[in-house]
């Protein structure tokens, strides 16, 4: 199998987990928002699509490898909320790359627009995570 047919098979869990449990998990939402909130401060962007946008190859590289350093630190800690919220991102981010292909594409605007609301409701309330 090729690296972006394992990326898209991958991809299309996420968005399925998503649609069906992890959306309804507030405070891996709460999470998500935070991180994505923080990499579009730090990149002066708005929202975390323009932020993912704006990048370029060397920031590109460095993210991934920074998520994929936490994310299997999280995991490994048992920080499995923490994990997922950097999952998504991570495929969020790849799918910036994999755009040629019309599903993908389709599911990264969705995937950005879960990211966007997740980033708008974390700025409603920065200070309380929701309960587990």
């Amino acid at each position: 199998m090729s690296k972006e047919a394992e990326f898209k098979s991958r991809f299309v869990a996420v968005l399925k987990d998503l649609q069906e449990t992890g959306s309804k998990d507030g405070p891996a939402m709460w999470l998500l928002g935070s991180l994505a909130s923080d990499l579009s401060d730090n990149l002066k962007q708005p929202t975390s699509s323009a932020a993912k946008s704006a990048i370029d190859r060397q920031t590109y590289d460095l993210l991934l490898t920074t998520f994929r350093d936490q994310g299997n630190e999280n995991y490994r800690e048992g920080r499995d909320q923490h994990a997922y919220a950097i999952q998504v991102l991570t495929f969020s981010l790849i799918a910036l790359t994999q755009r040629g292909d019309e599903q993908v594409a389709q599911g990264e605007e969705l995937l950005d627009t879960l990211i966007d609301a997740a980033v708008t409701a974390y700025r409603r309330n920065r200070t309380t995570p929701p309960a587990s």
